[in-house]
């Protein structure tokens, strides 16, 4: 039996939480994380009649702009128990808070994600079993404790792996590239002293990274979002590209896979998959995020629906939304380094926006401190196709600090 999303035909996905309620405007989101995955979701949903209340430690959370606010730690019990009572839905908007304050949220509170994925997904070995469970390929990896045991895996690796902390680190952190057995040491200290589990992969030269977001709700519906190609600077995501300059038979395959985990991992929400394409057309998939993710940003402005009111209608258990591209567009992240460009090019004329057909669409976070490397925003560059939009963007100036590798 088949039924039909955003308008194509695909298999009945098997049924799940048939009793979970549906949660109507006026309800209160509460969010673990008032970073800027927050402020946009809470953006989003207020315009949708949804109320927010969010917990973070910081004063100045960016989500404060359009949440209630309670200032206290993620693992602050107390806290984590007024955010229950507050809300009818408890969502997260990045996986690094508590997952035990998410498994207690469980029992108080409604949190359809639950703590079982985040728990899957903060840990990189048990993710990467995950996969494998689900027959989702994945490059070849071990748990590793000693320098020996690195260079042992290496061996079978081809002689080059990526060493990882099985917990925490993003955008680079945590990780350690080994192109030679004599570099293993070196490596194992530098990692071993944040944690002890580390995890070894397999060294990819691959093609492409790309990355596709898909949702599930409560009742098994699943739409995917177009597969963006994303490209990285400093380990930094500098730019998502949508749609992927990729045949239709890879973009498919991507879709699959995450049409397969969101099911297979029994997501509610949101789960980013993030993908390699080595050279002879296979994907690995490298990463999971169960919220919106950076990748997705070009999704605010160039699809009927955005990442952040899919997210709300995943676990409130509205009807998904259509995920349809209706422009080429290009998402540039902006970083401290680039905060004053853009505020000149903010103030300024742009004639060549005019000249080659792009509109430019600035999302700024709010964050009280511009810092190197620190995502303060991004711009969408709408445009006719994406090598206009790429054009656009060379000629400014704004990402002048992108190349200085």
């Amino acid at each position: 039996m088949s039924a039909p999303v955003n308008g194509r035909t695909l298999p009945q996905e098997r049924p799940s939480r048939a009793d979970a309620p549906v949660l109507v405007p006026g309800a209160t989101i509460g969010v673990l994380g008032g970073g800027q995955l927050g402020r946009m979701l809470a953006l989003e949903g207020v315009r949708m009649g949804y109320r927010f209340t969010a917990l973070d430690p910081a004063q100045d959370a960016p989500c404060g702009a359009a949440a209630e606010m309670i200032t206290a730690a993620y693992d602050d019990a107390d806290a984590a128990h007024e955010l229950g009572q507050r809300a009818d839905v408890i969502t997260y908007e990045f996986e690094n808070v508590s997952a035990e304050v998410v498994e207690r949220l469980e029992r108080e509170a409604y949190a359809p994600q639950g703590s079982h994925l985040l728990r899957i997904t903060q840990h990189r070995l048990r993710e990467k079993e995950a996969l494998t469970a689900a027959n989702i390929p994945v490059a070849p990896y071990a748990a590793v404790a000693s320098a020996a045991e690195i260079q042992q895996r290496l061996e079978a690796f081809g002689g080059a792996g990526v060493l990882k902390t099985a917990i925490g680190g993003y955008d680079g952190k945590g990780q350690r590239i080994i192109r030679h057995p004599d570099e293993a040491g070196g490596a194992y200290e530098a990692l071993a002293a944040l944690t002890s589990e580390l995890v070894l992969e397999e060294f990819i030269p691959f093609e492409l990274e790309l990355s596709v977001i898909a949702a599930r709700s409560p009742r098994g519906e699943i739409a995917v979002f177009p597969v963006a190609e994303n490209i990285h600077r400093h380990h930094i995501l500098h730019i998502s590209i949508v749609p992927a300059r990729i045949p239709q038979h890879i973009q498919d395959e991507a879709e699959r896979l995450a049409r397969r985990i969101a099911e297979a991992l029994d997501v509610v929400g949101l789960i980013a998959v993030e993908m390699f394409l080595t050279a002879d057309g296979r994907l690995l998939v490298n990463e999971l995020a169960p919220r919106p993710h950076n990748s997705g940003h070009y999704t605010m402005d160039a699809c009927r629906t955005s990442q952040f009111e899919q997210h709300l209608r995943a676990i409130c258990n509205l009807p998904l939304g259509s995920t349809e591209l209706h422009t080429p567009v290009v998402m540039v992240n902006l970083l401290g380094e680039d905060a004053l460009d853009m505020v000149q090019w903010f103030r300024a004329d742009d004639p060549a926006a005019s000249r080659l057909g792009v509109t430019p669409k600035l999302h700024w976070y709010g964050k009280s401190e511009a810092k190197s490397k620190r995502k303060m925003g991004h711009i969408n560059i709408l445009g006719p196709d994406i090598a206009t939009a790429l054009e656009w963007m060379n000629l400014t100036d704004l990402w002048r600090n992108a190349n200085d590798d």
